[in-house]
């Protein structure tokens, strides 16, 4: 048997090969959109990709099941579990089986046993894998998708935080309580394989460790230590990371069938004369590192750095218009990756940095100032103060005076932010006030400022800080 591991750091994504090399025959489980990966493995191993498997209709990331079906002809794998309303519509399109507590499929000599686990989302299955071409009757792993992570179990408040289907993250949570349940009767040898390590916004908490075994898990998981139901539910619907907007995009998206965006995706490099129009017509994100940008950018463009693209892009990208990137061409092919991987699929091309450099249209900056200089400026009145900081960053403590508006929320609040005042944002280290500043700047507030050091370099001088006794999400 062939195990490979994949992992896309960007999206904190994991997804896998199984091969039978005595039938040359592979599948892949949960794959990304960018394909090409799993093609040059399968060529290198001489196996040919003639299965996809998928755990549930993601959220955080567009699939790759529809290209790999439509490029090699690879057959389907997918739930039919849940309600109608999450089925997967594309799938009559080519060979698939529509899958069910109890069903198996084979790959060559490798048995995959599909297991109901609802809970993260309601169709959500699991894959048993035994090796029967080695002689095993019994599984020696599990593909647990977003229902079980290292350190970590899969959020069941997805569908209505993003999706917006009130009223299904209570009962999501109690789902997820008795397939955890069942998770735990598993042989305690069995290999965990999740679809998610750290960073990823399906879950809180979790590890960098790229697998583990159902008996780790049942010792050391947090969700995993409750048995019952009522305190599992108080526990996991409590502190979860914010949701992306994007993430309703995707489920849509993957339920409906993504785009196929066969060999040739690539970005268009535009002059930088059209950069004034670029900026009128939509989102224009430069890729510049944030001390750069806030040195020279053009006026009218945001600043996300191309290593926090995959986590602000999603934020801050309006899809309903088209985006445009400045920045090297070296950095495209990346950008390219993760934009397709968010379904920012309406890219209206790229503008070299230096040739926008050399048409003066590098034509606004903005300034800094340090935990002493802020303190003076606050103890004068002369500034308001905003905090982009997460909901669980701010309630476990902030800079006194200051007012809290979430980084990814930033665009639509900019009512609550005066017009007339000096306004100086922060983060915990500076990186994500300075993407704060850029959307302010390029919203028309021109006196704006960056925390350098941020809520770390003012905790670090000793200054005061508020605890709010009652915890109040905004």
């Amino acid at each position: 048997m062939l195990l490979k591991y994949f992992y896309d750091k960007s999206l904190a994504h994991a997804s896998y090969m199984v091969g039978c090399q005595r039938a040359s025959e592979a599948v892949i489980v949960d794959p990304g959109r960018d394909i090409q990966k799993y093609l040059d493995m399968a060529a290198r191993e001489g196996v040919k990709i003639v299965a996809i498997a998928e755990t549930h209709i993601h959220a955080d990331y567009v699939s790759g099941a529809r290209e790999l079906a439509d490029r090699v002809g690879a057959k389907l794998y997918v739930s039919d579990e849940g309600p109608k309303e999450w089925k997967y519509e594309y799938a009559d399109q080519y060979s698939h089986q529509l899958l069910h507590e109890g069903d198996h499929f084979m790959i060559g000599k490798i048995r995959f046993d599909v297991l109901h686990t609802p809970g993260h989302t309601p169709e959500s299955i699991s894959f048993l894998l035994t090796d029967q071409g080695g002689g095993a009757q019994e599984p020696m792993g599990i593909f647990t998708g977003d229902f079980v992570f290292v350190n970590a179990v899969g959020r069941p408040d997805l569908l209505e935080q993003a999706a917006k289907i009130m009223n299904t993250a209570k009962a999501g949570a109690i789902d997820l309580f008795h397939s955890l349940e069942k998770f735990k009767k598993l042989p305690e040898y069995l290999q965990v394989w999740p679809a998610h390590g750290a960073g990823s916004a399906c879950g809180k908490g979790l590890g960098a460790v790229p697998s583990s075994t159902v008996g780790y898990e049942k010792r050391f998981n947090p969700g995993l230590q409750f048995n019952e139901e009522e305190a599992f539910v108080d526990y996991i619907l409590a502190d979860q990371p914010e949701v992306p907007p994007y993430f309703a995009v995707m489920k849509r998206v993957n339920k409906e069938g993504p785009k196929v965006l066969g060999e040739d995706a690539k970005i268009s490099k535009l002059a930088a004369s059209k950069l004034p129009a670029a900026i009128e017509q939509g989102t224009v994100v430069d890729l510049v590192a944030s001390k750069s940008f806030a040195k020279a950018h053009a006026s009218g463009t945001i600043n996300i750095p191309i290593g926090s693209l995959s986590t602000w892009g999603g934020w801050l990208i309006d899809y309903d218009r088209p985006a445009y990137l400045v920045g090297s061409s070296e950095q495209m092919q990346e950008a390219m990756h993760v934009l397709l991987s968010i379904g920012a699929e309406n890219i209206g091309g790229y503008f070299e940095r230096s040739e926008v450099a050399n048409a003066d249209l590098l034509n606004e900056s903005y300034e800094t100032v340090n935990a002493t200089e802020l303190s003076d400026l606050l103890a004068n009145e002369s500034v308001m103060l905003v905090d982009v900081r997460s909901d669980q960053e701010w309630n476990a403590g902030h800079i006194p005076h200051a007012q809290h508006n979430f980084l990814g929320k930033l665009p639509e609040t900019l009512d609550e932010i005066p017009q007339d005042q000096q306004i100086v944002v922060n983060c915990r280290s500076g990186a994500r006030s300075a993407i704060g500043v850029s959307v302010l700047q390029a919203a028309g507030r021109k006196d704006v400022i960056n925390l350098e050091g941020g809520f770390t370099g003012w905790t670090g001088k000793g200054y005061s800080v508020v605890h709010p006794e009652a915890v109040v999400s905004k």
